[in-house]
């Protein structure tokens, strides 16, 4: 096959998912929760947005962090969640080969954004708590945008090289995506050559990013738990492990799942049944962003005041 004719083919392919292989006949079942979810995430994170932007007391670094997370967690599932429902309920799984490695980039791009999100989140509660009298000078609006936008940058260049690595492969007829949506493997194994380099890639990728996100993060939390176990009053030692506690639920939601799909989907081979692969990973995508406001709006008395303010107002004015 020439090259000329690999690339008309590949403007021209277009694929069918299939939603969860399997389980077609809960397909509508299986949407009335996750449509649920959407909407509760959609909505949740863009009132912790709305209460952080518009409150001044909650204009510090902790919250900063955490509109930025509520901003990817909205993105996530915006990238995936719509056509996912579509899936489910009109069976318009079609999508073109150029839309299809789309989602793939901005599904990645925004994971690994999130990843190093929450790697600054553990390095503001790491300052907080470890060096509190340096907190404000550390930790300055300036401070805070270079590292967003070094999430951001970080994230590009380590997403941007997938478009190419499944641009470059031959496609020879195989058009079915045994997924609700459009991943780097997911494309790549629909392929005629070899998937090596993507494979390698993939790894690579995980281990120097995400993975190591994780490792800094548990590094983070293991001086932060050292320094707190040596503060003599035992109500201070609450108050402190307290801040940490709605970061550490989020941290869990979100790495969790997250490294079951890539060990299951290198790895697990046919040890696990593709209908549970698929299921969870579409719950990823909807599950730690439908909860992260909640869990911060428990967790987080400023934000509980500030709700509460708003609701109390309204009432008033009605």
């Amino acid at each position: 096959m020439t090259m000329s004719s690999n690339q008309t083919n590949i403007r021209d392919i277009w694929y069918t998912m299939t939603g969860i292989p399997g389980l077609e006949e809960a397909h509508i079942w299986i949407s009335i929760p996750i449509c649920f979810m959407y909407l509760v995430a959609i909505l949740g994170n863009t009132l912790l947005l709305f209460l952080i932007f518009t409150e001044r007391s909650l204009h510090e670094p902790m919250y900063l962090f955490l509109s930025m997370l509520a901003l990817a967690d909205i993105f996530l599932s915006t990238v995936t969640t719509p056509k996912m429902l579509a899936i489910f309920w009109f069976q318009a799984g079609g999508i073109s080969f150029g839309n299809c490695v789309s989602q793939m980039f901005f599904l990645h791009f925004i994971f690994v954004a999130e990843s190093a999100i929450l790697l600054a989140m553990a390095f503001d509660r790491f300052v907080a708590i470890c060096h509190p009298l340096r907190y404000s000078t550390i930790l300055t609006p300036s401070v805070i945008g270079k590292m967003g936008a070094a999430a951001i940058t970080r994230s590009f260049f380590i997403c941007f090289p997938l478009v190419f690595l499944v641009y470059r492969l031959h496609y020879c007829g195989k058009n079915i995506i045994r997924h609700s949506y459009c991943e780097h493997m997911g494309i790549a194994r629909l392929a005629c050559d070899s998937i090596k380099v993507n494979i390698y890639y993939g790894v690579i990728v995980a281990l120097f990013s995400t993975c190591l996100d994780v490792v800094l993060i548990i590094i983070s939390y293991a001086i932060i738990l050292c320094t707190v176990f040596r503060i003599p009053s035992r109500d201070a030692r609450l108050k402190a492990l307290g801040t940490c506690g709605s970061h550490v639920c989020v941290i869990l939601l979100f790495y969790t799942p997250a490294f079951f799909s890539f060990f299951a989907h290198r790895f697990g081979g046919h040890s696990i049944p593709l209908h549970v692969h698929i299921l969870l990973a579409n719950l990823y995508v909807v599950v730690p962003p439908t909860l992260n406001p909640i869990i911060y709006g428990v967790k987080t008395k400023q934000i509980q005041d500030r709700v509460i303010q708003i609701f109390y107002l309204n009432k008033t004015l009605c």
